[in-house]
């Protein structure tokens, strides 16, 4: 999916919204848990009571992980599902992933080449040859962290070198070099506030992942006030405010309910560039 492509579904869907799929088995629905596959279960009804009203998917690999060999049968039958049922949709593989050249091209071939997923969040703190290996691949993204939602991004991302450059601006400003706005987009997080002026000032025409409404105290305003450009450029996830809106067996239509009031609060926002 390229970045027009993107932009239609927004205009299409008055909406740019990402649903987190961070699915814990200890959090979801008892009655779910007599199912065959407790976390499949709970994603696809998920996924059916909201997909009208977002764009995007971001599965999170670790709540996947923690479960072992079921909790990646369980992930795998999520992305094929979204792909079966709503192709339209952007399946952004929250992985974290960045290593050395060799291992990162193994991390690439497993989302880009074995699950076909549109894009995968890397770590780019070892440096250009950690990252290149995933944007070998057409019609991929890569999505780099450059400025995070939680407390501990202070603690390196905000520092500056003796020029006043802060650590995530170097990031931004360096990484363009490997890619341009078709082929790369950024994480930063809703919490950030008005430091989304100065994070557009470097990259004006590039997608952000934005994490951080809701549960995390994130501004939707205040992200588009600030972040949105000419195409929207923004992908705003939800996790936890939808998908665990409710525990009851109605917890899917809760989930639909929660996802109707961010999309109505992104259409008011839209209105300003469409």
């Amino acid at each position: 999916m390229d970045k027009q492509q993107l932009f239609e579904n927004i205009k299409r869907k008055n909406s740019f919204l990402c649903v987190g799929l961070d699915t814990d088995i200890k959090k979801i629905p008892d009655h779910l848990l007599d199912e065959a596959d407790p976390i499949f279960a709970f994603n696809k009804a998920i996924i059916d009571a909201t997909a009208d009203l977002c764009i995007a998917y971001k599965p999170n690999l670790a709540f996947y992980e923690s479960m072992g060999v079921k909790g990646w049968i369980a992930f795998e039958k999520t992305v094929q599902y979204i792909k079966k049922n709503y192709p339209d949709q952007f399946i952004i593989a929250d992985a974290k992933r960045g290593d050395i050249g060799n291992t990162s091209a193994m991390y690439a071939r497993t989302f880009f080449e074995e699950l076909n997923i549109d894009a995968v969040t890397v770590a780019p703190y070892m440096g250009e040859d950690s990252v290149t290996p995933f944007l070998s691949y057409e019609n991929k993204w890569v999505i780099l962290l450059a400025l995070t939602s939680n407390k501990g991004s202070h603690d390196f991302q905000m520092t500056e070198d003796k020029d006043g450059e802060r650590l995530f601006e170097k990031v931004l400003r360096k990484s363009q070099v490997w890619a341009d706005s078709d082929r790369m987009m950024y994480v930063v997080g809703a919490t950030q506030g008005r430091t989304f002026e100065d994070i557009r000032k470097i990259v004006p025409d590039h997608f952000l992942l934005v994490p951080g409404i809701g549960a995390q105290g994130g501004s939707l305003e205040e992200v588009c006030k600030y972040g949105m450009n000419s195409s929207c450029g923004l992908i705003v996830n939800s996790s936890r405010g939808i998908i665990y809106a409710d525990k009851s067996e109605r917890f899917a239509e809760a989930a639909r309910t929660a996802a109707k009031e961010v999309q109505v609060q992104m259409a008011e926002q839209l209105k300003a560039i469409l």
